[in-house]
């Protein structure tokens, strides 16, 4: 599965997306999108490469998990030093067990 955004970016569904390539103002779709369709693929875990700099791409990759409803948790990839996040998906049956 592919994800399509509005500016005709296409991105495989792999468990890792890279968010560089976007505009900062798209990130918190871009990153919505993402999740619900990596949980739609059967993914547990997904990683979330924002970047260090000061810490504004982070915060906001971070406020979308924290509100996205297929999001289980999310911490701070240790390696990354604070460039990246993993976030666990909830299962997308709700008959499985946690």
């Amino acid at each position: 599965m592919r994800l399509e955004t509005p500016m005709t970016h296409r991105v495989p569904i792999e468990g890792t997306l890279d968010l560089h390539a976007f505009a900062p103002r798209d990130i918190p779709s871009v990153v919505e999108e993402y999740i619900t369709a990596a949980q739609a693929e059967g993914l547990d875990e997904v990683r979330l490469i924002h970047g260090r700099g000061v810490g504004v791409q982070r915060r906001t990759v971070h406020e979308v998990l924290r509100n996205h409803p297929s999001v289980a948790e999310f911490r701070d990839a240790p390696e990354s030093h604070l460039g990246a996040t993993i976030a666990r998906l909830a299962s997308a049956d709700p008959e499985a067990e946690p």
